[in-house]
């Protein structure tokens, strides 16, 4: 047998709430993604913005190497493995094979847990690969099938005392109007759930907006599949980007709910041609519940995204500071703790919906034991340097860094299922914020990418950031709201047409 080294980062535990459910047919085939090592590292100043590369410089000068390539598909097939897929832009193999060839490739032995009455593969420990692709290989993802995500959606609330519209909020928030004949793309991310065109269409002309450009992309098998249980999240993600930008054409991403999906959807979408604007997130989880080369891969796609010139926006959990975490401790949200995503946070919003003026807006929180917006102090990811003036704590980065209203109690007018009501969570800030980013890429001309070093310019502890609207008093179960940033809504909530002239001014001098 070849000789094999422990894959760094792979670990990962046995599940929890799963029951073994006997063996599998030795004779199964699973298809994994496998993620190569960059031939260079991507330069901090191309990530940080504000110029871009296109996608064939970056396959050419910071993709997977054609030798590494060709080493691991040589080495891989020699164990009985087929690879069907290869993406160098994006570092990322496709490989197939029985029970028996991943066990000589990776040292896995899968087992069949169920969860109710789903039945799924279980791996515990860590992976191994062969030695003549150690330091080649980055990731093995999708052996394990369980689910990686969970959507932060907070329940309907039974008695909303207000719902906005889309369009109302657009008002609200000030963004700015489309420029004519000047169309954007967004990608969504979902992991579960469907939509038609049908409700969509109604959705739309309810609200006199229109028409409006969604498609669907499958990925690892994923599809638009609606009535499947979280229907809810995927209309919430839609209906928001397009009551708020009915221009934007959205590529709505169908993926599996295993570390192997969210990496492979996530790394489609930023590479796709054309390049998003904008990839909206509203899946995530503790950051402790994932791998690390899962976390790793993740933001390494994220970074391919900033220097493509796309903005990554993810929303910061519903479950307050300790992001439903039992340990007594606080936790935040990855993706939304990557200090390549823009995070979201929630607010709890009064506005007149006929003017526009914001009467109150305060943090996210329900109660204890109930919904709050998430927020903290990242345990995996070092501070980044745009937010070493505004106040956040060296120990980490900050979560979030923006916010918008998310209280179902002061939420989001959606239509699920030919019922219309208000729905809310930071699931429902991804693609308010990710809206906007594409409004403001038509009105500046070229894509923002990491737009946070431009958004944290000239923050202080304590100050009101120009652009947006500070949020002060609340807290998310953890974490005080205070002036200037905090780790309940981050910079606050925004000033649409403010914000476009500051980022206009930053990024020209004018």
């Amino acid at each position: 047998m070849a000789a094999r080294v422990v894959l760094a980062g792979s670990t990962r535990p046995a599940a929890h709430g799963f029951t073994p459910a006997g063996t599998l047919d030795p004779s199964t085939e699973v298809t994994a993604t496998v993620v190569l090592r960059r031939r260079a590292a991507l330069p901090a100043g191309l990530v940080s913005g504000p110029s871009v590369i296109g996608r064939q410089e970056l396959a050419d000068r910071y993709g997977a190497d054609p030798a590494d390539v060709l080493r691991v598909r040589t080495v891989l097939s020699g164990l009985g493995l087929s690879v069907v897929a290869e993406d160098p832009a994006s570092r990322r193999l496709s490989v197939r094979g029985d029970l028996a060839a991943l066990h000589r490739a990776f040292g896995v032995s899968l087992e069949a847990v169920s969860l109710g009455d789903t039945r799924l593969r279980q791996r515990v420990g860590a992976l191994e690969v062969p030695s003549e692709l150690a330091g080649v290989v980055q990731a093995v993802l999708g052996l394990d099938d369980r689910p990686q995500a969970r959507r932060p959606a907070a329940s309907p609330a039974v008695e909303a005392k207000v719902g906005y519209t889309p369009p109302v909020l657009g008002k609200i928030y000030g963004f700015p109007p489309a420029v004519d004949g000047v169309a954007s793309t967004v990608a969504v991310i979902e992991l579960g759930g469907g939509y038609t065109d049908a409700e969509l269409a109604t959705y739309f002309q309810g609200l006199a907006v229109g028409p409006v450009a969604v498609r669907a992309v499958s990925v690892d098998g994923g599809a638009n599949t609606p009535n499947s249980g979280v229907d809810d999240e995927v209309l919430l993600d839609i209906e928001v980007i397009g009551g708020l930008a009915p221009e934007v054409q959205q590529l709505v991403y169908f993926a599996p709910n295993t570390d192997q999906g969210f990496v492979d959807a996530v790394s489609t979408a930023v590479h796709a041609s054309p390049t998003p604007a904008a990839v909206s997130i509203s899946w995530g989880a503790a950051e402790e519940l994932w791998t690390e080369q899962t976390r790793t891969a993740l933001d390494d796609a994220f970074a391919d995204a900033a220097a493509l010139g796309v903005t990554v926006v993810a929303s910061s959990g519903d479950w307050g500071a300790a992001d439903e975490q039992t340990d007594g401790k606080q936790h935040v949200d990855f993706p939304a703790s990557s200090p390549h995503v823009l995070s979201c946070g929630g607010t709890s919003l009064r506005a007149d919906s006929a003017t526009g003026v914001i009467g109150s807006e305060t943090v996210w929180n329900n109660g204890v034991g109930d919904h709050a917006t998430g927020g903290g102090v990242s345990a995996f990811f070092p501070r980044p340097d745009y937010q070493s003036a505004c106040g956040v704590p060296d120990s980490g980065r900050g979560v979030p860094d923006v916010s918008a209203v998310a209280d179902p109690n002061t939420g989001y007018m959606v239509l699920v299922h030919g019922k219309s009501y208000p729905a809310g969570g930071t699931s429902a800030v991804a693609p308010l914020w990710s809206a906007l980013v594409a409004r403001l890429v038509q009105h500046l001309g070229r894509p923002l990418g990491l737009v946070q070093p431009l958004l944290y310019k000239d923050s202080q502890p304590g100050v009101l950031t120009s652009g947006f609207r500070d949020v002060t008093a609340g807290d998310n179960q953890g974490y005080p709201a205070s002036p200037g940033w905090d780790p309940c809504t981050g910079l606050g909530s925004p000033d649409g047409n403010a914000l476009l002239a500051v980022l206009r001014q930053r990024l020209t001098g004018q």
